[in-house]
């Protein structure tokens, strides 16, 4: 079993950034693949940005290339979205989880998912 936390959430006015963490509690982070996803207000859960097992491949959504960066840190078990040029259509609650393959957008793939952080962007 992984236990997944998120933090990091909150709001904040469009233009600004927030960093957001995962950390994994129960087994180490580097057995697995993780991804970010989101779901915003009558949406569905969408692939956000996700990172390999060593953290030597990403990818993300066309909607937040360029202004997102997600990273990790297997040492603190702990994984990071970096958020820059937050827009109001970002708004959403944010998931991380975590798959022994390499899942990307397949969010069935993923074995564990945390509770997830709400991320407002006030226009």
């Amino acid at each position: 079993q992984v236990q997944l936390v998120e933090s990091g959430g909150g709001l904040v006015q469009a233009g600004g950034s927030l960093r957001l963490s995962c950390a994994a509690s129960g087994r180490s982070l580097s057995n697995y693949h993780m991804g970010w996803f989101r779901r915003a207000p009558g949406k569905e859960r969408e692939f956000v940005a996700g990172i390999t097992r060593s953290g030597d491949r990403t990818r993300y959504a066309d909607s937040v290339k360029g202004r997102f960066t997600i990273s990790r840190d297997n040492a603190k078990n702990t994984a990071f979205l970096q958020m820059n040029s937050l827009k109001a259509e970002d708004t959403a609650v944010y998931y991380c989880g975590v798959s022994r393959v390499e899942a990307g957008r397949w969010t069935s793939l993923y074995d564990y998912w945390g509770q997830g952080t709400q991320v407002t962007v006030s226009s």
